[in-house]
């Protein structure tokens, strides 16, 4: 994708060059992004098979450590396992479509892939983090919901970066190029 566009005689300008590099940039944050929920994901993941607690920033549940509640009731822990699987099966599918999305749609300035990769990120954070404000347990804030609050505000900032430089870019109606269809 080219970062300037020509003008009447031929050469770019200094805001166009501006505008595709909000594009670039803001491209790159929001796969950045999208990586950092696969990691997140990750590490949900292996906490549920080798971590001590429940999940990240949750180290009992009411004062009942893991292990106290596998003696009590295996299944509910293996329960608890196998919805933690699907959660960061979830969050890392989730996290590698916006990383594609970002990475070679928004950036080649395809308004679609822009649209989707947000709502993708919209919907799996406006379902999931209502409930971490109702939560009956104890959450250690700062590591449980704090790499997904870092990574929301660099995907936000990423977004609008790239929203500002697609909206600004010329559509192929307005510069009479064939759109291949």
């Amino acid at each position: 994708m080219s970062t300037e566009r020509a003008t009447v005689d031929g050469h770019g300008t200094d805001t166009d060059h501006e505008l595709g590099r909000g594009v670039r940039t803001g491209s790159l944050l929001m796969a950045l992004a999208g990586v950092a929920f696969v990691a997140y994901g990750v590490v949900f993941l292996v906490r549920t098979f080798l971590g001590s607690g429940f999940e990240l920033g949750v180290a009992t549940l009411n004062g009942v450590t893991r292990s106290e509640l596998d003696a009590i009731d295996p299944a509910i822990v293996h329960y608890i396992d196998h919805l933690h699987v699907a959660t960061a099966a979830f969050i890392i599918a989730t996290g590698i479509a916006i990383t594609a999305l970002a990475w070679y749609g928004v950036q080649s300035g395809l308004l679609w892939a822009w649209a989707t990769a947000v709502v993708a990120a919209v919907v799996g954070l406006a379902l999931a983090l209502p409930m971490h404000y109702m939560d009956l347990f104890t959450h250690d804030w700062v590591s449980h919901l704090g790499p997904v609050y870092l990574a929301t505000i660099v995907f936000v900032v990423g977004a609008g970066l790239a929203y500002r430089g697609i909206r600004s870019e010329p559509r192929p109606a307005d510069t009479g190029e064939s759109t291949g269809t």
